[in-house]
């Protein structure tokens, strides 16, 4: 058993992760980030909770593109071949489930 502080994980650079677990082909990671991903398109579901801070979430929607602010608390689901890009607004901290070898 382990206890893990959110709060108390810094990464050295933007996305690094913190491996929790691995459960049936998917992973559980704690990702700390200053800066924004890129657009990509995840091969399986993806559950994106921010734990702390605040993070943009980029979409497109019928060739349309939204912006989705998510705080602490809030979580985004993306299913298979939904097109997205997190940019966080500072530092944050981000709990990611999806197929382990995702991008």
């Amino acid at each position: 058993m382990r206890k893990f502080t959110a709060s108390a994980f810094t990464g050295t650079r933007a996305w690094e992760a913190l491996d929790i677990e691995r459960i049936e082909g998917a992973t559980v990671r704690l990702h700390w980030t200053d800066a924004p991903y890129q657009w990509h398109v995840n091969d399986g579901p993806e559950v994106f909770v921010v734990l702390d801070g605040v993070v943009d979430m980029h979409i497109r929607r019928d060739g349309a593109e939204e912006v989705l602010r998510l705080r602490a608390g809030d979580i985004f689901h993306a299913e298979d071949g939904d097109e997205h890009f997190a940019s966080p607004d500072g530092p944050a901290r981000v709990l990611v489930i999806e197929k382990a070898g995702s991008i």
